[in-house]
């Protein structure tokens, strides 16, 4: 256990006044409804033992979806629900695959499971490039949009991947697909070896809450519940379970605050161009920008000392120049732009 390095999660700074764009927190709260649902379930009742199986949720998920409840898996956020499939699918004598810049948590679940990888290079322009994965292996993960780059994927390109593995299982993470991908979720009924990720703390604004989910045929999901059973049979508490539940059934607020989201993006890229950064193309509640003349080390120190925070990442080194920046409201954008006017001249 000594040897292994563990996840770093972005910074939850304790400073008041901050505009704090480091973690890809949704800027709008959640749905009105899940508030009421909430304080509804503030009650006797939490004397007893949540539903195990979450079954209530699980059927909100299926018709969200447009999927049957036992395709559903439901977990403690989409970490726990990834810790899971590596544990449960992904554990074989060839190595998995993902990519070499993606989410950092992907070789911490190998380490912590004796799963053997082999990261795969994005290209010159940080994109997944499918037959890259054409070789023989035991799994395929990725997040979709990638995170930190924000490229996505187009669902012909996973398509793709997935006829050319037919034998190997494949995880899709779309922990960002609502800001602008189209989710996998649609082929699972074509490819049993596809797992489709999500979480609730982005485009749902409940991060507070930590609930995810999986998407996939049945004999997947049954593996997942194996070995949530032998972990812990009651992932979510009454309260995620009905604000999840809520959440997934408001449609019209979800669709709005999202929108809200790419709308600021896209402005937000806009005005970042405008002053010589290179953004990458963003399909997700971040960008992934650089500025020529500046190290983002520095650049991250400089909008800090504005109480603005974003997300550095020193590793790999070829992302050292870059900074991974939250799409926040409108108000907190303005703020950025100005911080950066500043700094630049």
């Amino acid at each position: 256990m000594k040897a292994l390095t563990p996840y770093v999660p972005g910074e939850q700074p304790k400073l008041a006044n901050l505009v704090k764009l480091n973690t890809n927190e949704n800027p709008y709260g959640p749905s009105p409804r899940v508030i009421e649902a909430l304080r509804a379930e503030a009650a006797d009742s939490l004397r007893l033992y949540p539903d195990p199986n979450s079954d209530r949720l699980r059927d909100a998920i299926g018709v969200f979806h447009g999927v049957e409840a036992n395709q559903v898996f439901v977990g403690n956020g989409s970490d726990e629900v990834l810790a899971h499939a590596f544990q449960a699918l992904l554990k074989h004598d060839l190595p998995i695959l993902f990519p070499d810049v993606s989410y950092s948590f992907y070789p911490v679940y190998c380490g912590l499971y004796g799963i053997e990888y082999r990261e795969i290079p994005l290209t010159e322009s940080f994109e997944i490039r499918v037959e890259d994965y054409f070789i023989p292996n035991g799994g395929i993960i990725f997040p979709n949009p990638n995170a930190p780059t924000a490229r996505l994927l187009g669902l012909p390109e996973i398509e793709r991947l997935l006829e050319k593995n037919s034998e190997s299982v494949v995880v899709v993470d779309e922990a960002y697909v609502d800001f602008g991908g189209e989710s996998a979720i649609k082929l699972v009924a074509r490819f049993p070896q596809l797992l489709v990720v999500h979480t609730l703390s982005k485009s749902h604004s409940l991060a507070g809450l930590r609930v995810g989910y999986a998407i996939g045929q049945p004999e997947l999901i049954e593996a997942l519940n194996r070995v949530k059973d032998s972990f812990n049979s009651y992932p979510l508490d009454r309260f995620a379970q009905a604000g999840a539940i809520a959440c997934m059934q408001d449609h019209g607020y979800f669709d709005e605050t999202r929108h809200k989201v790419m709308a600021t993006r896209e402005r937000m890229v806009a005005e970042m161009s405008r002053l010589g950064f290179s953004v990458l193309p963003s399909s997700a509640n971040f960008i992934f920008a650089r500025h020529p003349a500046w190290e983002g080390e520095k650049l991250a120190a400089r909008l800090r000392e504005q109480s603005i925070i974003v997300r550095h990442f020193k590793k790999p080194v070829r992302i050292a120049p870059f900074l991974r920046i939250t799409i926040g409201t409108d108000a907190q954008c303005e703020a950025l732009i100005n911080a950066l006017k500043a700094i630049l001249s």
